[in-house]
């Protein structure tokens, strides 16, 4: 087990600091370059101190009497290192366990390896906190450099559940890392990688881990300049991803072809519970397409569309679709400029009706109309479903709001409207 999470912390350092290492390897070479001139220069020098005095018959004696005692030397340092060989070869378990309790399993020591690698200070705030169930590292401006560094040793990290890292300008590369790290731990459930301009290459890397990773239940993506672009990445992984339960892909640059994209996505997705894709530019036809995905889809419980570009083509889409979800329980189209015909054709595809909410969910639902004076709903329809005076005398209050709205129900309870005495 150790073996095996040294061997990933040692892969993923590795690609992290292929491109300094390059550099490293280079300088390096120059310096060995320079070595073997000195040693040339060197040598050069005693061998024109050494060869006057003697004749040759001398120095052949010398010669002899010193390859003989190197072969002796050779000869005693072959011997030792046999038995080194010898006694590794037959090191006990003991041996062996308190050599495996001397690696470091926090990852403290790969952490400080790789920011001196990288040239980065180390975030104390992580060091103190690296074995904790959730982690919070926000607006610590740590850069591509200072992600790449963090991702190594949260690789193997099996504390730490909810990750929490907004807001620190990671970019596409540090995206990448903490993607390629995600893939292979396997206990982070939360991860918030808001505001951190991960473009288009940080989201095709984040649809890669989104393929493989089997834990991940919460991932939120806002404000991250994603485009149609990140769209074409990202469908295809919501597809086969069933892990990931909630979804935030609010405040990018996600247009037309991302609505549709994402439609033909959602229509087969089996895992999402809730997704928001508020304060985007999703309009016209990417706007039906993703109504009609929603129309599809049988697991979504909460949607946020508001703030796109549905207008009536949209609103009408989506009346559709809610006549074909039975599941939806949550849409939010606030901030679409929608007009009343599409607030029309929307309105009619919510029916409620054949639902256990009984009288008490009933009468939730008036108080949340009698609470918005911008609503423009005007039919309810709560099939089969019993009502008592409660709802009846909060029905009386709401219609002098909303003159033109209308109730549908299962009838009233026998007592409902005894005459009184």
């Amino acid at each position: 087990m150790v073996h095996g999470k040294k061997l990933v912390k040692e892969t993923l350092l590795h690609s992290v600091l292929e491109d300094n290492n390059a550099e490293a390897e280079s300088d390096q070479q120059q310096g060995e370059q320079r070595v073997s001139q000195t040693e040339v220069d060197v040598r050069g020098q005693e061998d024109q101190h050494s060869s006057p005095d003697g004749n040759a018959h001398d120095r052949g004696e010398r010669e002899g009497k010193g390859k003989g005692e190197e072969e002796e030397n050779e000869e005693e340092e072959l011997e030792g290192e046999q038995s080194a060989i010898c006694e590794d070869d037959y090191d006990t378990d003991l041996e062996l366990g308190g050599k495996e309790e001397a690696y470091d399993l926090t990852g403290r020591s790969c952490y400080m390896e790789a920011c001196e690698k990288l040239q980065v200070v180390p975030a104390s705030y992580f060091l103190q906190h690296m074995n904790n169930n959730e982690l919070s590292i926000k607006h610590r401006c740590l850069g591509p450099q200072g992600t790449k560094a963090l991702a190594v040793p949260l690789a193997t990290n099996t504390s730490i559940l909810k990750l929490n890292l907004r807001d620190n300008w990671m970019e596409g590369m540090g995206g990448a890392a903490i993607a390629e790290m995600l893939k292979e731990n396997c206990y982070i459930t939360e991860v918030d990688l808001s505001d951190n301009n991960l473009g288009d290459y940080g989201a095709k890397a984040i649809a890669g881990m989104l393929k493989e990773n089997t834990t991940l239940m919460s991932l939120t993506l806002s404000g991250n300049n994603f485009t149609d672009q990140s769209a074409e990445n990202l469908g295809p992984a919501l597809v086969t991803n069933t892990k990931l339960q909630h979804l935030d892909l609010s405040h990018n640059a996600l247009g037309e072809r991302a609505g549709q994209i994402l439609g033909d996505s959602l229509s087969e997705n089996t895992g999402l519970r809730s997704l928001s894709l508020s304060w985007n530019c999703i309009t016209r036809r990417g706007a039906v397409m993703l109504a009609n995905g929603l129309g599809g889809n049988i697991f979504l419980r909460t949607v946020d569309l508001s703030f796109n570009g549905f207008s009536k083509e949209g609103a009408v889409a989506l009346g559709q679709a809610l006549k074909e979800n039975n599941v939806l329980e949550e849409l939010d189209v606030s901030n679409n400029r929608i007009p009343p015909e599409g607030a029309i054709r929307l309105a009619m595809g919510l029916k409620m009706g054949m639902n256990p909410i009984q009288n008490v969910g009933c009468c939730g639902i008036l108080k949340a109309i009698q609470e918005n004076p911008h609503s423009a709903m005007e039919a309810l329809e709560f099939s089969d479903i019993t009502l008592n005076q409660d709802f009846e005398g909060l029905y009386t209050a709401v219609k002098e709001i909303f003159p033109a709205l209308t109730v549908k129900h299962g009838g009233r309870i026998g007592t409902f409207r005894k005459a009184k005495a």
